[in-house]
């Protein structure tokens, strides 16, 4: 899966102003594919949103200080995708190398469905907790300085 494309991305912009843009793109695609996947439950959906939940995990763990406190927790929550999804691949592609041989594909296929399970369990809670709209809200933040970042004396 390609990754969409960053507009408006320039040297001069700020390093925040950049980072919003970013991962108002990545958390965009994250939530296309996520959305695409509860739907068609197809091991390519999946993949691809293990992908779009490792891109935007990557841009939170780096750029992730310039944005909101929720931020932080995205970053936890993008995680937490990424690997159900990793492991659920893992089963996957274990399942492709184990055709006809049913006595080892039977555990493998089990764990992959409650793997499956556990990305949806996740995915409505997320949505529940409105994941992708606080990380919008927290891509528009600027943290607050304290007073010894500011420069000035007491």
């Amino acid at each position: 899966m390609k990754a969409h494309p960053v507009g408006g991305l320039q040297p001069a912009l700020r390093l925040d102003e950049a980072a919003e843009r970013i991962v108002r793109v990545r958390l965009r695609e994250l939530v296309e594919l996520g959305d695409r996947a509860m739907r068609t439950g197809s091991t390519d959906d999946l993949h691809d949103t293990r992908i779009a939940a490792k891109r935007l995990r990557y841009v939170l763990e780096l750029l992730g200080h310039c944005l909101g406190p929720f931020a932080r927790d995205a970053t936890k929550c993008a995680k937490a995708v990424q690997e159900v999804l990793g492991d659920l691949h893992d089963h996957d592609e274990m399942l492709a190398r184990l055709d006809g041989l049913h006595e080892l594909e039977r555990p493998v296929a089990q764990r992959r469905e409650a793997l499956k399970a556990r990305f949806e369990e996740l995915w409505v809670e997320l949505t529940r907790e409105g994941f992708g709209a606080r990380l919008t809200f927290a891509a528009g933040e600027r943290p607050v300085a304290s007073m010894g970042d500011q420069g000035e004396g007491m």
